[in-house]
């Protein structure tokens, strides 16, 4: 196939290439042998180079190189290391959760603050303190570095026992305000992180409860609601059904002439027993509970549990001195309570309770808390029941009274031994809790004296578990005086002549800054122009600034609030324990002085103790960060001190200190990855 070009020259298309006279110079014979048609010659045609790979590649220049060696293996290693890391990731995280102990509930991470509402803030200057009040007090509570609040009985109730005598368990008293005032410091709280724990008071109620009032006239399902005997009355006198006594002392029946038969009632007069062999009874409290879940309470502090069944056979209980004329017994102390504590079927109703708030509990961070209020005295194994058993939870911890008996013996000995009691009754695997003061005991400050308050705080908050403040106690508030007319009704408080309920000292002004009334419920201390916590504020080695540096430790350091605890000493002025914890490159010696200045050898009392310490935190602010020496460890009188060393050997890990030291849940620490695990 031939063409003319332009000039008209012959070009062959056909895929020889053809020397064009016009194009190229050739030399005499070369022209004549193109003259002679040689002028063409066979060429191949050159191959299309192919595309190399770029960016933006569409897929048909794609397909040309991905099946090619070096880009298909590269592409397949990556693959399966993408495959074999997600399986290793995995794994890891599969053996964490495994290996790793359970973190630690609100109520395990924080202090318990205890909180009477009637005597914290006043809002609107009736005297009387009220919810509004403690939702402008939020800020103190992160101030001190505590996230769990108890707060005292707000149902609506009659004023003879300031809220233990429930009328409704539905409503809030108008004294402390209104539904929605308890909402909206609840969302408020719950704003801020902190979590609160009301009182649940599910022994009895007022005898102006309407079930009470339904039960007296025969009505329906209240009919036995209460706890009925027939007993003989006669020209005002009643002969009781039996010789069963209220914890104050005298008879525990009072004849209603309205039903006309005898009552039963353990506490005062106007508070009858409900009757919890009613099914009715048990069913009525659980919607109580739901009620206050669905407000989204966390959880309950459930008031004289061991008194909730009695037995209903109804005989006389047993006389503690049996050769005593029975008419002449006029004290609880004077009879074994063998009918009407602690009876048979009490921890069915309590496992009933704990299955409800388990059902509360199930969205993640909504654990719902209880726990129980039953002082056993010398029937620890009692009170260690309210644990639960194997397999069967109860209380999350039953409150600890034991260390209330320090009001008579406060000496280092018997500060061990109370702790001791507790710590090896506890069974194995639950949390201890500490308290030394509620709405019902005298002040720790009316006892102990100022000497002692901050070495007390610092006991509470390095023991392990739940410490439980109660109000005031971190700026060493007193008992008042209560002399007749200083309190609207102070014939009924059960704490006398002393209480341990006056108004939380705010400030120097007028009625400690607790309200603007001129007169408050009952007396503001008068010494609280000196003991405030606006003063304390300002004072680095006030008691305020000890509890606070305390709650901040405890936070900080794991040692504190999940540690190991072993006793390494104690004489009749100190008490001395150790918390540690398995891989952690800090432990911490606690050195407390519950009675003389003395000067401790520890370093010949247990080889191999660091010669030297540092004091991270003591009592005594001008000390804090000094060194000393483990062979004369001076304290003065109540004088407490956390020592930081670094260990070489653990105190849990030997022998000779095995029955001596405690866990709840035994974690290591991994430094390198910042974990802990529980394969220790």
């Amino acid at each position: 196939m031939t063409k003319e070009d332009v000039n008209g020259s012959v070009v062959e298309l056909s895929g020889e290439h053809c020397y064009d006279s016009n194009t190229f110079e050739l030399e005499p014979e070369e022209r004549e042998t193109a003259e002679a048609g040689e002028a063409c010659q066979a060429v191949p045609d050159p191959e299309i180079e192919k595309p190399g790979p770029y960016a933006g590649m569409p897929k048909e220049v794609l397909l040309l190189y991905s099946g090619q060696a070096r880009y298909r293996l590269p592409r397949e290693i990556i693959f399966w290391l993408s495959i074999v890391t997600s399986l290793m990731l995995t794994g890891a995280t599969v053996a964490i959760i495994v290996v790793s102990p359970k973190c630690l509930s609100w109520w395990q991470s924080s202090p318990l603050y205890q909180l009477y509402p009637r005597s914290f803030q006043d809002s609107d200057s009736d005297g009387v303190g009220d919810l509004r009040g403690i939702q402008t007090k939020l800020s103190y509570f992160e101030y001190l570095n505590v996230k769990s609040i108890s707060i005292g009985s707000i149902y609506k109730s009659s004023s003879n026992d300031f809220g233990y005598e429930v009328e409704d368990f539905r409503e809030v008293d108008e004294v402390f305000g209104t539904m929605e005032d308890f909402e909206n410091l609840l969302t408020a709280m719950h704003d801020k992180g902190l979590k609160l724990v009301m009182d649940f008071i599910p022994n009895h109620t007022s005898d102006k409860h309407i079930w009470f009032q339904m039960s007296r006239n025969h009505t329906g399902k209240f009919t036995d609601y209460y706890v009925w005997r027939d007993c003989h009355h006669y020209n005002g006198s009643t002969t009781p059904p039996n010789n069963w006594l209220t914890v104050y002392g005298d008879s525990a029946w009072d004849y209603d002439a309205i039903r006309g038969q005898c009552y039963y009632h353990q506490f005062g007069k106007g508070q009858p027993d409900l009757n919890y062999h009613s099914h009715h009874v048990q069913k009525e409290m659980i919607e109580v509970l739901k009620f206050w879940l669905q407000k989204g309470v966390d959880g309950f502090r459930v008031d004289a549990v061991k008194f909730l069944l009695e037995a209903d056979h109804f005989r006389d209980e047993p006389q503690v001195d049996v050769i005593q004329r029975p008419e002449n017994i006029s004290s609880y102390s004077e009879l074994h309570h063998d009918y009407t504590t602690t009876q048979l079927g009490l921890h069915d109703i309590l496992r009933n309770w704990r299955i409800v708030l388990d059902e509360y509990s199930r969205e993640p961070g909504k654990y719902r808390s209880m726990f129980t209020d039953s002082f056993d005295d010398n029937e620890i194994a009692k009170t260690m029941l309210y644990y639960g058993s194997s397999g069967i939870k109860e209380a999350d911890f039953p409150f600890n009274f034991y260390l209330t008996r320090l009001e008579n013996q406060l000496y280092s000995r018997n500060v061990f031994e109370l702790v001791n009691l507790w710590m090896a009754n506890m069974p194995q695997g639950h949390w201890p809790n500490w308290m030394v003061g509620n709405q019902n005991v005298y002040r720790v400050m009316s006892w102990a004296g100022r000497d002692y308050i901050n070495v007390i705080n610092m006991l509470l908050l390095t023991l392990p578990g739940t410490p439980a403040p109660y109000y005031g106690e971190e700026i060493g508030m007193d008992n008042i005086n209560l002399n007749s007319g200083n309190a609207d009704d102070p014939g009924k408080l059960n704490v006398n002549p002393e209480v341990a309920r006056s108004p939380m000292q705010w400030s120097s002004d007028d009625n400690a800054g607790f309200s603007k009334s001129n007169r408050t419920w009952i007396p503001v201390h008068s010494e609280y122009q000196s003991v405030n916590v606006q003063m304390q504020k300002n004072d680095s080695g006030s008691t305020l600034a000890v509890f606070r540096a305390l709650t901040l430790l405890r936070e900080k350091e794991l040692p504190l609030h999940r540690g190991w605890m072993c006793y390494v000493y104690n004489d009749s002025n100190v008490f001395a324990y150790v918390r540690e914890l398995d891989g952690f490159e800090r432990a911490y010696l606690i050195i407390l002085n519950f009675g003389q200045g003395t000067s401790t050898d520890l370093q010949s009392k247990i080889p191999g103790l660091p010669k030297m310490m540092h004091i991270r935190l003591g009592t005594r602010a001008e000390n804090n960060g000094q060194m000393v020496k483990t062979s004369a460890i001076d304290t003065a009188r109540g004088e407490g001190l956390v020592l930081e060393y670094h260990p070489e050997w653990l105190f849990h890990r030997l022998n000779r200190y095995e029955k001596q030291c405690f866990i709840s849940d035994r974690a290591c620490y991994l430094s390198m990855f910042d974990i802990l695990y529980k394969t220790c």
